[in-house]
C-alpha cells in the first residue's frame, strides 16, 4: 500500500498513512537528506519541465518527499510557483494513472501500485456524478464546470457541449483530463500554508535555491506586474466604477479586490484605490482586503471564474480573448505573456513615476 501512496501522494489515504506512521517532518528534514533532495527536485523539475521527475527507488523517501515539497512551495510564497507545482504534480499523476487504467483494461486486473478509474472517481466524489454510456461517459454539469474552468480550448466551453438532461457527454480521454484537473485543484487549494520554524529553518537553503530558479526563469512577472491596460474587460469595468465613485455590490467588490491582490497589489495599494469611492471606509476596506489575501484568514481567496462573474452580472464588454478564456487570471496572464518586454518596462516606469508624484 505504501508503494501506491508514494506513486499517488495526493490521495487522502496517503496523507493518512503518513499521519498514522507518526512521521515527524521536523526530524525528517533534519536527518534524511535523501527526502529533502528528492523534495527539492520535485519542485525544481516542476518549474523547469512541468512534471516532478523520476520516482526515488526507495518508497519511503518518495512518499515523504511530497509533504516536504509542499513545505518548500509554501516557504517560497509565490503564486506562480503554487500553480506550476500543482500542474506538474497533476501532469505526473495523469501520466501514471492513464498507464494504470490501460493496464487494467488489457489485463483485467490492476497491480497494487496502480489505480483504476473507479478508485479515482471515488477519491474526488465523482463516482455519483459520472455514469458510463455506450458512447463514453456523462457528467453532471454542476461538477463539470469547476473542473473545466481552467481548460482554455474551445471544446471545453459549456456553450459547445451538447447538454442532455443536465449532463455533459465525455469521451474516455476527456474524463481522465477532468480527473487530472481535480488533482491539480486539490493540490493548488492546499497551498501555501504556514510552516513551523522548526521545519522552515532546516529548509531555508533549499527554499533559496528554488527562489533562484524561479528568478532565473522570469516567471514572476505574471503576478508582480500591475498593468490596467491589460486587465480583462470585467475587471477594467469594476476598476472604472470604483474610480468614478460608484457603489459596488459585495460580489463585485470581492471580485476586483481578489483580482488585485492576486496580481501582487499590497493592501495599502488596494485601499488607496478605494479612497475615491463614496462608500469608502478605510478600516473595513483594509480588513476585507487582508481577509481576501489570507493575511487575517486561513484562506487566500482567488478571483471568481468567468462563469461566476457571468452569474452575478459582472461579466461585461467581452472581447475575442474572453471567448476562449475561463478565468480572469488566465486572461491577464495571457495578455502579460503576449506583451513585449519593453512595453512592460514602460508601464512599470510610468507606474513608478505616478507613485513618486503622488508621494510628493
Amino acid at each position: 500500500m505504501q508503494t501506491l501512496h508514494a506513486r499517488y501522494p495526493f490521495l487522502e489515504a496517503a496523507r493518512e498513512t503518513v499521519a498514522t506512521e507518526a512521521v515527524d517532518l521536523a526530524t525528517v528534514v533534519q536527518n534524511d537528506r535523501a527526502v529533502v533532495e528528492r523534495a527539492t527536485q520535485r519542485v525544481i523539475t516542476a518549474l523547469e519541465e512541468g512534471e516532478v521527475g523520476d520516482s526515488h527507488r526507495d518508497t519511503r523517501t518518495e512518499l515523504l518527499s511530497y509533504p516536504v515539497a509542499r513545505v518548500l512551495v509554501s516557504m517560497v510564497e509565490e503564486r506562480v510557483l503554487v500553480r506550476k507545482y500543482a500542474r506538474a504534480e497533476a501532469a505526473t499523476a495523469y501520466e501514471r494513472f492513464t498507464d494504470d487504467i490501460a493496464d487494467t483494461t488489457e489485463l483485467k486486473s490492476v497491480e497494487s501500485t496502480g489505480l483504476d478509474l473507479g478508485q479515482l472517481l471515488a477519491e474526488f466524489d465523482l463516482d455519483d456524478a459520472v455514469r458510463e454510456t455506450p458512447e463514453g461517459y456523462r457528467m453532471g454539469v454542476g461538477r463539470y464546470l469547476p473542473l473545466a474552468e481552467d481548460l482554455w480550448t474551445d471544446e471545453w466551453r459549456l456553450v459547445n457541449q451538447p447538454l442532455s438532461d443536465g449532463d455533459v457527454p465525455l469521451s474516455d480521454g476527456e474524463l481522465l483530463t477532468l480527473v487530472r484537473e481535480a488533482i491539480r485543484t486539490r493540490i493548488d487549494e492546499g497551498l501555501p500554508f504556514d510552516v513551523p520554524d522548526t521545519i522552515g529553518d532546516e529548509l531555508e537553503a533549499e527554499a533559496a535555491e528554488i527562489r533562484d530558479v524561479l528568478a532565473d526563469l522570469d516567471l514572476t512577472r505574471e503576478i508582480d506586474t500591475v498593468v490596467p491596460e491589460l486587465f480583462p474587460p470585467c475587471m477594467k469595468a469594476l476598476l472604472d466604477d470604483i474610480q468614478k465613485g460608484e457603489h459596488l455590490p459585495h460580489h463585485s467588490r470581492f471580485a476586483i479586490t481578489s483580482f488585485l491582490t492576486s496580481i501582487g497589489m499590497t493592501t495599502d495599494e488596494v485601499v488607496d484605490l478605494y479612497r475615491v469611492n463614496s462608500s469608502f471606509g478605510e478600516e473595513m476596506t483594509r480588513y476585507q482586503t487582508d481577509h481576501i489575501r489570507g493575511d487575517s484568514s486561513p484562506t487566500e481567496y482567488s478571483p471568481p471564474s468567468c462563469a461566476t462573474m457571468q452569474s452575478y452580472g459582472d461579466c461585461v464588454n467581452k472581447d475575442d480573448l474572453c471567448e476562449r478564456i475561463p478565468h480572469p487570471m488566465a486572461y491577464y496572464e495571457e495578455r502579460i505573456d503576449d506583451a513585449d518586454d519593453d512595453e512592460l518596462e514602460d508601464w512599470r516606469e510610468a507606474q513608478a513615476g505616478e507613485e513618486a508624484a503622488s508621494a510628493e
